[in-house]
């Protein structure tokens, strides 16, 4: 589950790194991009290495990258948000400990 949450948080990364580097045309971002369109989904590869399957694997690490993408743009970019993106968002976090709870319980 680690690798999945790990995955799950650096997916947003790269998305940030690019949207820096449209900005800046840094190098530096540039490569942190690179890294982090790497590691995000080297994550997922190692959990599924450990006995994920691939769909519940695959749909936390997008619904947890949604999350922190959402939770990154409020934070970092002072994007909106509002009532109805925190309902949805509560909506993927309901979706991604109701998809682990049901592949710890079936």
């Amino acid at each position: 589950m680690a690798w999945v949450v790990l995955g799950g948080m650096l997916e947003p990364l790269w998305v940030i790194g690019l949207k820096k580097y449209s900005e800046k045309h840094s190098k530096f971002w540039l490569l942190f991009t690179i890294a982090m369109m790497y590691a995000s989904p080297s994550c997922l590869a190692f959990a599924m290495g450990a006995g994920f399957s691939v769909g519940i694997a695959y749909s936390l690490w997008t619904g947890l990258g949604s999350v922190f993408a959402v939770i990154s743009g409020f934070v970092l970019f002072k994007e909106r948000l509002d009532r109805i993106k925190i309902v949805l968002v509560t909506m993927i976090i309901i979706g991604v400990v109701g998809l682990e709870l049901s592949s710890v319980i079936g």
